[in-house]
């Protein structure tokens, strides 16, 4: 088993690596306990703003950016900027990196303090090829101690920046989870998201809370649990049935902005997210109804909210033509 911190430190000079002892741990930012997941192309600005804006911040306590991808230089202030996004709300906005080398993730996570980042995030679980042939996202789930290394020089240069991980529960199985926890504890982390499928398990739906479940029982770090959110009452059953502290939601998001909060939105207002949603993406650098009609369509496909594409969702996301799917969006302004 990996070794806890509390009791025989990975290192003999882990008190002068940076990494706090567990009882100084750095507060966690969010307003309440459910978060909203990164999700790469999705949890930009244009997106996370509307979700931001239509949940309460003492129940939707803190959301993340897509990950930003650190591989041959740190992230540049321009590019922080740009996913930090420039509006503030209640509820922080953290940041995620990936990637492999640990000093460029260091200075990336520096950077990301500096220009007003209230957590930074790394990025332990993305299991797309392009992640795992350069030796980031999920593929360090078979090294809990390439984790804990990692996490370790990024805390050095975080003295005073919240640190969370964001794993799964492992890479062809789960047999290395605990030691996954533990490793993030030793490391140095304020904070473990775990992700209950594991890498093989890809996107599959697969509701194993049981696996959070280990994670709470295995460290004393706060965990947040992530993966089979479809419902509002899902939020509070996985809290009650793991003992996590958080829930991050990621696709029953998509399906349902007003998620976090349970409010029931009616047809005119699930409209009225998606037009807002085009017109941020319209508005953006290198956008254009084309473009912003065809990620609306994107979010169509996973769409429950008010219940507004009804029996016609075959209709909805066969609409080739920008100007009429947001057409039949604005007819729908008034459904109640």
């Amino acid at each position: 088993m990996y070794p806890r911190a509390v009791s025989a430190p990975l290192h003999s000079d882990s008190l002068d690596s940076g990494v706090p002892p567990p009882n100084e741990r750095l507060p966690l930012p969010f307003s309440g306990p459910y978060l909203l997941a990164p999700m790469q192309g999705i949890t930009e600005p244009a997106f996370r703003n509307l979700v931001l804006a239509r949940n309460p911040p003492d129940q939707l306590g803190g959301a993340f950016t897509e990950f930003v991808r650190i591989t041959n230089h740190p992230a540049s202030p321009r590019e922080l900027r740009r996913h930090l996004g420039a509006a503030r709300f209640a509820a922080p906005v953290g940041i995620q990196f990936m990637g492999s080398d640990a000093s460029l993730m260091a200075e990336s996570a520096r950077r990301a303090a500096e220009a007003g980042a209230p957590l930074v995030d790394l990025n332990f679980g993305c299991p797309a090829p392009g992640a795992l042939a350069t030796c980031a996202g999920a593929a360090l789930l078979k090294s809990p101690r390439s984790i804990e290394q990692m996490l370790a020089t990024c805390r050095a240069a975080l003295p005073d920046t919240p640190l969370s991980a964001k794993i799964r529960a492992g890479f062809d199985d789960d047999e290395l989870l605990c030691d996954l926890a533990l490793a993030a504890e030793t490391g140095g982390a304020d904070l473990l998201t775990v992700h209950c499928r594991t890498r093989a398990e890809s996107y599959r739906p697969t509701r194993a809370w049981d696996r959070i479940a280990r994670t709470v029982a295995a460290t004393s770090l706060p965990v947040c649990g992530n993966g089979g959110v479809e419902r509002h009452c899902d939020l509070a059953a996985m809290r009650a049935e793991t003992g996590c502290r958080y829930v991050m939601v990621g696709h029953g998001a998509l399906a349902d902005p007003w998620i976090f909060s349970g409010h029931r939105a009616s047809p005119g207002e699930a409209a009225r997210f998606l037009l807002d949603y085009a017109a941020a993406l319209t508005g953006q650098a290198g956008g254009g109804q084309t473009k912003a009609a065809a990620r609306v369509k994107q979010l169509l496909g996973h769409w429950t909210a008010g219940d507004l594409l009804g029996d016609e969702r075959r209709e909805w996301l066969c609409e080739k033509q920008p100007e009429a799917l947001l057409a039949r969006l604005e007819n729908c302004l008034g459904g109640t």
